[in-house]
């Protein structure tokens, strides 16, 4: 049973050097007679979300083993974005999705794997395994090692983003360094990935509610037994998958891909799935372009008050019912469909049977929701006539509408010197240019600037755009992914400082309150430039990656 794949390596009188080689691993006929399933273990040491996951893997491989399959193990690498933040490992981590992509499809088209589980956690490692999945198109399950339980500070429960912010308390001087020594030694108290939603845990429920993941697979804690468990199930369920032929591009679907969007914005989840599911739709073999994220969020109301914006973190979510629970909310009125087909070889019409919220404070009901628009919210206008993406679920109310003088900061650490150096004045607009997935180059995350401002009390005063990107536990008007980027000659690139900048939120609008003529003026005069990256990888990586509006995908040669 599907095992097109792996025959071309095992079976035959050719294949009698290939079949040698096997025995040397130590297998015998009758295994390699078995469908190949092979186990992507992102396993890292460095990385709290992954440190877990050989065990998992072990699991999973248990799984497939008891029904019929052979498991083969293999790795991929993995960036901890939070370990890479604020510094030049940053510019690697967005780049470092398509190299998960391709580590897999290398392996498994050189060997011959019949399917695949993905074993993962963290933001970028996620969307570059769908990716890979929808690309090589063979039965795919994507596991997730789960979410880190909240930390405890002084009676608080707290996560990765209070000891951010807490950076920006100690410039202010509500902290001293006793303060923060508790602070960063509690927020962080499990292994699995950071409790907020932030990217990990959105993508990992992004992957559940789009199909290619278990039910369970966003919300159940790492250090669960739970999670040990699903492991298990998942290793039994990719060869249910291989026994039905179910592929990806069966699951990943348009309905599918709007079903995803609706959690997603429901949630508050990061602006990162601005990125993510546009490249995984790519793959899919369909576009999707910003405004039709804009448009599923307008339409689906805010359910989950999550942090960094709100006060529950994802073990909250997973005692509330999950994804499923929030799922068969949003299917009250028709917010999701029901007839995709999933991972579980069945719609999710038929896994939400029986499925009921079990905290309403957590996934609130429709009538009384959060807030009545979803998390994300997409913007047009002179500054960014390709769009740009706000997480608004995490905006301050007084800082929906906004205008003031923009100060120009050239990369990151030039804005966060100006930060550091108090020289940031409530009103002000920061935008930071050059950190584009070209200018950057990799478009790296700024949790730093946004938490400074946080922890400064500046986040309901001050707005920040860039053509960068923000973290999943970035809060406050900040405002990423404004394409054109300043470095393909984006107008983010002319503006001046002290120019007047004017943010709507609400009304989806950010204007540079400067004239045509004198945008015309400055344009002629504009010559963007690439810093150099003093890396062949890097270097690579700017002359192929598309703007962030298209998903930051390779383009097409």
């Amino acid at each position: 049973m599907g095992q097109e794949n792996s025959v071309r390596v095992k079976k035959g009188i050719e294949r009698a050097p290939h079949r040698s080689l096997l025995y040397a691993n130590g297998f015998s006929d009758w295994e390699i007679e078995r469908p190949w399933i092979g186990v992507v273990n992102a396993y890292s040491a460095i990385v709290p979300g992954h440190n877990h996951l050989g065990t998992l893997a072990q699991a999973v491989k248990s799984g497939v083993y008891a029904a019929g399959g052979l498991p083969i193990e293999f790795p991929t690498i993995g960036v901890c974005d939070g370990i890479a933040m604020n510094h030049r490992g940053m510019k690697f981590s967005l780049p470092s999705r398509e190299l998960v992509k391709d580590t897999i499809e290398v392996m498994t088209e050189a060997h011959g794997f019949d399917a695949l589980v993905m074993v993962t956690n963290c933001d970028k490692i996620i969307p570059g395994m769908a990716m890979s999945a929808l690309s090589l198109n063979i039965p795919t399950i994507i596991l997730s090692g789960g979410p880190m339980l909240p930390g405890n500070y002084r009676g608080k429960r707290s996560d990765l983003s209070n000891i951010f912010e807490g950076v920006g308390k100690y410039i202010a001087g509500d902290m001293n360094e006793e303060d923060m020594a508790e602070l960063e030694r509690s927020v962080c108290p499990t292994c699995g990935s950071c409790a907020g939603m932030f990217t990990a845990n959105t993508m990992n429920c992004v992957m559940e509610a789009l199909g290619l993941a278990l039910p369970g697979n966003g919300t159940i804690p790492a250090v669960y037994s739970e999670r040990v468990r699903l492991a298990k199930d998942a290793g039994r369920a990719i060869m249910l998958l291989v026994e039905k032929n179910i592929r990806p591009r069966d699951i990943v679907t348009r309905e599918a891909v709007n079903n995803a969007l609706a959690v997603d914005v429901a949630m508050g989840g990061s602006t990162n799935t601005c990125l993510h599911i546009p490249a995984i739709a790519h793959h899919a073999g369909f576009d999707l372009p910003l405004s039709h994220i804009d448009e599923i969020s307008r339409r689906t109301p805010h359910l989950c008050s999550m942090s960094p914006g709100g006060e529950h973190y994802i073990v909250d979510l997973h005692h509330a019912g999950g994804i499923p629970a929030l799922m068969s909310r949003l299917a009250e009125r028709n917010l999701i469909s029901m007839t995709p087909i999933t991972a579980t070889g069945q719609s999710v019409g038929e896994n939400l049977r029986g499925v009921r919220v079990s905290d309403e404070t957590v996934i609130r009901t429709l009538d009384a929701p959060v807030h009545s628009e979803g998390g994300l919210a997409v913007l047009s206008g002179n500054i960014a006539p390709g769009g740009c993406v706000v997480k608004q679920s995490a905006v301050r109310p007084e800082m929906m509408k906004h205008e003031g003088p923009a100060r120009v900061f050239d990369g990151e650490e030039e804005a966060f010197r100006a930060i550091s150096d108090r020289k940031i004045k409530p009103g002000d607009v920061l935008v930071i240019i050059n950190e584009g997935p070209r200018g950057g180059p990799g478009m790296r995350e700024m949790l730093l600037p946004t938490a400074a401002l946080a922890g400064l009390g500046l986040d309901s005063t001050v707005a920040l755009i860039t053509d960068g990107r923000f973290s999943g536990a970035s809060r406050g008007a900040s405002i990423g992914h404004v394409s054109p980027e300043a470095a393909s000659g984006g107008p983010i690139g002319l503006v001046k400082e002290g120019d007047i900048i004017e943010i709507d939120i609400a009304g989806r609008s950010i204007q540079l309150k400067v004239s045509e003529s004198e945008m015309a003026s400055r344009a002629l005069e504009n010559r963007p430039s690439l810093k150099p990256t003093g890396s062949s990888f890097l270097d690579r990586y700017r002359k192929f990656v598309s703007s962030g509006a298209d998903g930051a995908v390779f383009k097409e040669l």
